[in-house]
């Protein structure tokens, strides 16, 4: 009689012949190849501009993260930086360590090396949707877009306050107690 492994917690899960999503299986997929790059977590590429801000962004792109053996902290950020924006790099690498160790939540970098070549192009970024005033010219617009709420008092009170923003010029005044 042969003894059956006991399940570890580690193991993957069994095989049991069904069909996976590939979106289930790609999280672990490109985990191993951003580890394997020496990136903890993939997040620091796709929200590079995020952490460092847009201005940064468009001249650096984050390379490797190396850390210590056996540590998760005082690592070293590679980045690849366009060739005339390293000097200015140089200058804020302590604000860029500030910034990724805000994002990570702890000391996860103590330096930053930097690789000077050409970036990838990024591709454009769409402009942001322009946000609609709910009041136009037409004051029917007002009504068309309340007209889904059933509550009759809720309609009332919310149309008194989008009247009473769309009358208001300039900002508000603040009134303090003297």
């Amino acid at each position: 009689m042969t003894e059956r492994k006991r399940k570890r917690e580690g193991d993957p899960p069994a095989r049991t012949g069904r069909v996976r999503a590939v979106a289930d299986m790609l999280p672990d997929i490109g985990g191993a190849a951003f580890r394997r790059f020496g990136f903890v977590q993939s997040s620091i590429v796709s929200r590079w501009g995020e952490i460092v801000g847009v201005r940064y962004a468009e001249v650096s792109a984050p390379e490797s993260i190396r850390f210590p053996v056996g540590k998760r902290s005082d690592g070293v950020l590679t980045l690849m930086v366009d060739s005339a924006h390293a000097p200015m790099l140089q200058h804020v690498t302590p604000a860029i360590i500030e910034r990724v160790n805000r994002f990570f939540g702890y000391a996860a970098v103590a330096r930053v090396t930097l690789r000077q070549g050409s970036l990838p192009p990024v591709a454009p970024r769409k402009a942001p949707p322009s946000v609609r005033p709910i009041v136009g010219e037409n004051k029917g617009e007002l009504g068309e877009s309340l007209r889904a709420i059933s509550d009759p008092e809720l309609r009332e009170c919310l149309a008194a306050l989008a009247g009473a923003v769309a009358a208001t010029t300039g900002a508000p005044l603040v009134k303090t107690k003297a």
